[in-house]
């Protein structure tokens, strides 16, 4: 698959709206890999996605899902959260949303992803069974599993995955973990989880977190990545879907790091450190997604009053080096810079 690709960049499928249609077919038509995400809309608003990309481009696409978690979790922490949240809501004009639990239209899903016969399908959040990942391939697509750690790997690898995408602790947005129990600085960084991966298994790796230039894509292939993905150096492009207020907020001299929290959704994910993560991350339990359900009405809310201190502005650890250029003209870029490398 990936000895295919002119160029080895693959877009991050970056779920919320960020990565559209527009977005994947530039960076496809310009040589790498474009993702669009599943994640957060209906199986019917998926499928409407792959059709308008499949108009705009005749290059290979992927579409990444999230795998439904445990919907136990502590109800009195919810409850708590919630109730601490009702401040916020109030100040913003609109009620706190409900904790549900969901699971993201999943058999839909599979069953859009193998009508359609998607040329690459990814996975967050966890491994499909066996006979999910050898269905896909039956119907043609390239199987990957977003992992973050060596025994990840060797169960997704176990499971049947054509390749991994390996996610280093620098990524932006949330932590693609199987399970949804460790803190904050257990995750390992890209370049020794890379190493320990590269040891455990025997398919092809693409590299995730924290690169933003050439030099980081060399230095990722030679570590034994056959590709890498990037999403945060994507987001200032023009194609890209972030809101106004956080492709601003990427060059902005006011937010000065990233921080990895649970607040906005009760999974780990890393964005520009802001208000909204320093007040309430005390109190945030790991209750996905039951907590992205509460706090999604004040996130738009928030984003509608003009305020980046109350958005979740997911974003790697590079996002400085984050530029605003249309994708195909980043990709050509970013292309030149590994060649000069």
């Amino acid at each position: 698959m990936f000895s295919t690709l002119p160029v080895p960049i693959i877009q991050a499928p970056m779920a919320g709206g960020v990565s559209t249609p527009a977005l994947a077919a530039a960076v496809a038509n310009a040589g790498g890999l474009g993702f669009l995400a599943g994640g957060y809309k209906t199986a019917e608003a998926m499928r409407k996605e792959i059709h308008e990309l499949r108009t705009l481009t005749d290059r290979p696409f992927g579409v990444n899902v999230f795998v439904p978690g445990d919907k136990t979790v502590d109800e009195e922490a919810l409850e708590r959260y919630r109730a601490v949240l009702e401040a916020e809501a109030g100040r913003l004009g609109v009620p706190v949303g409900e904790p549900i639990w969901d699971d993201d239209d999943w058999e839909a899903k599979l069953d859009v992803l193998l009508e359609e016969r998607v040329p690459v399908v990814s996975f967050t959040f966890g491994c499909p069974d066996k006979a999910v990942i050898a269905a896909l391939q039956r119907a043609g697509s390239f199987v990957m599993v977003t992992v973050t750690s060596r025994e990840e790997a060797c169960m997704a690898a176990e499971a049947g995955a054509d390749a991994l995408c390996v996610q280093g602790a620098e990524a932006g947005g949330h932590r693609a973990s199987f399970g949804n129990g460790l803190e904050a600085d257990e995750a390992a960084g890209l370049f020794p989880l890379l190493a320990d991966v590269r040891a455990a298994v025997r398919i092809p790796l693409v590299a995730a977190g924290g690169i933003m230039d050439g030099r980081g894509i060399a230095a990722a292939l030679k570590a034994g990545a056959s590709a890498v993905q990037l999403g945060t150096a994507f987001l200032r492009c023009p194609e890209s879907g972030a809101h106004p207020l956080h492709k601003q907020a990427l060059a902005d001299p006011r937010f000065t790091e990233t921080e990895v929290t649970r607040t906005f959704t009760g999974r780990w994910a890393r964005g520009l450190a802001n208000r909204f993560m320093a007040e309430y991350r005390a109190l945030a339990p790991a209750a996905y997604p039951h907590v992205h359900h509460m706090t999604k009405p004040l996130r738009a809310a928030a984003a509608k009053a003009g305020d980046p201190e109350g958005m979740s502005l997911w974003a790697g650890k590079g996002y400085r080096l984050a530029r605003e250029l249309p994708a195909a003209e980043l990709v050509k870029e970013l292309k030149r810079e590994l060649e000069e490398a």
